[in-house]
């Protein structure tokens, strides 16, 4: 039977950015060209990433989630050409890099610049997030979770929902799953979250604590 997969306009905007990334890309080679077949074989790779994962939980319907990118990263080593630089730090770091660069771009189309130096005492508007992770632990997106479980698990991170209340308030309900999880993902490529990668899924923490562990 066909699944309904639902793409967000940000992931569709992702894989364009994506593509664009790689063209400017220190690690990619400029005369070998970014072919637009990129582009179509990744859009094609996060749709079955999200089929295979509606398949396995019997799910009818389901929508992109931004670790789904993470499927599309043969379809980005399969159709860039390395320059010397990238083939030495290899394949899957310069994908994950576009993806990273990608991310840190369009998230400053949707909420505000972090500051690298912040002064004393200066707050900012993802306070609250990261604070919560300093006070609530962590939490972890399963690779493999039902809709109504990831659903769960972004719910409970309240500090998210007031970002987008004030910054995307017109978000399109479809929508703002995924947009909680850009939000962790980008706050980690900031430096003000810390992500490692688990059996199951993806564990997101504060960076204290991930610093703290590694000593």
């Amino acid at each position: 039977r066909a699944i309904e997969v639902y793409v967000p306009e940000l992931a569709k905007d992702l894989l364009e950015q994506i593509a664009f990334e790689a063209r400017v890309s220190e690690f990619v080679d400029p005369k070998s060209g970014v072919s637009a077949r990129m582009s179509i074989t990744g859009y094609e790779n996060l749709i079955s990433t999200a089929e295979r994962r509606a398949l396995l939980n019997a799910e009818t319907q389901t929508s992109v989630r931004f670790s789904d990118l993470m499927g599309m990263i043969p379809s980005i080593t399969g159709k860039v050409e390395l320059v010397y630089e990238g083939e030495q730090e290899g394949s899957d770091f310069v994908a994950n890099h576009l993806i990273s660069e990608a991310t840190k771009t369009l998230f400053l189309m949707y909420f505000p610049k972090i500051e690298k130096l912040k002064k004393p005492n200066q707050t900012t508007v993802y306070d609250a997030v990261v604070d919560w992770f300093i006070q609530a632990d962590n939490i972890e997106l399963s690779d493999e979770a039902t809709n109504k479980d990831y659903q769960k698990v972004l719910s409970t991170l309240k500090p998210l929902d007031e970002l987008l209340s004030i910054y995307q308030p017109k978000l399109a309900k479809e929508d703002v799953n995924f947009l909680k999880e850009f939000i962790l993902w980008a706050l980690v490529e900031l430096k003000q979250l810390s992500k490692k990668r688990t059996e199951n899924g993806i564990l997101f923490n504060d960076v204290f604590d991930s610093y703290i562990k590694s000593m």
